[in-house]
């Protein structure tokens, strides 16, 4: 038979717990104190890498990118103040406002025309005609940083996937699945008809008719009845260059 260990030998082990316990929350304190410690000294050269290249981040898109990447790993947001280090050295927030306030301007105008939904290359290429007596390149990157500021701000601004192309909705319209699949199918030729989205997409006449209907109700989509093989043709301008 096993023999129990007696009140001594539960008191060691007891101990024994307590000093491995110990050992470890000490080990753990310093590992946590080395990786403050190592991401205060990032920072720390971050700032002075900043310094050192603020015209290239501020003039070369590609260079603000990877700098921004470096910024997110150790938890530096430069556009999340206005004030401070940041603005101050580097002017980013005001940058990113302003470009934020084009971006709703060019969203505004082009609405009647889109429905409130444009391809975020079409939004770059119009923002970039828009600054061309600006010193500072945009690049799409940059458009989605300031975009999601507007987001934050509870605007309506989103950017969304259909297929490979990304656009940026600035209504408040809820888009589901079907939603989305028209408009990937809509970026072969800019259009769909109710036969070729039942056809490409194996569904009934009421679900295309149904999803096409809404886009049309949203202003998304527009109605061409010339078409020359007489088909009723559903064109989506935030697929298509408007420009």
């Amino acid at each position: 038979m096993r023999r129990r260990p007696g009140i001594g030998g539960l008191q060691t082990a007891a101990a024994a717990r307590d000093q491995y316990r110990a050992l470890g929350e000490n080990v753990a304190k310093l590992r946590t104190d080395l990786m403050k410690e190592q991401l205060a000294t990032f920072r720390s050269q971050l700032e002075e890498f900043a310094r050192k290249h603020k015209n290239d981040i501020r003039k070369n898109p590609s260079f603000r990118s990877q700098f921004h990447e470096m910024c997110a790993k150790v938890g530096v947001d430069p556009l999340a103040s206005n004030k401070g280090f940041w603005a101050e050295l580097l002017g980013i927030g005001d940058f990113y406002y302003e470009l934020g306030v084009q971006i709703v301007e060019i969203c505004l105008a082009t609405r009647p025309l889109n429905g409130g939904l444009i391809d975020l290359q079409e939004l770059c290429k119009l923002l970039r005609q828009k600054r061309k007596h600006d010193r500072e390149a945009v690049s799409e990157d940059d458009c989605l940083r300031a975009i999601s500021k507007l987001k934050t701000l509870g605007s309506g601004f989103e950017v969304i996937s259909a297929g490979k192309k990304k656009l940026v909705r600035s209504v408040p319209t809820e888009l589901n699945k079907d939603h989305n699949q028209i408009l990937e199918l809509a970026q072969a030729q800019g259009y769909v008809t109710v036969d070729e989205v039942e056809r490409r997409l194996s569904w009934t006449h009421g679900r295309a008719i149904d999803a096409l209907d809404t886009l049309l109700d949203e202003g998304l989509a527009m109605i061409d009845d010339g078409h020359r093989d007489g088909k009723r043709c559903y064109w989506f301008p935030c697929v298509s260059s408007i420009s």
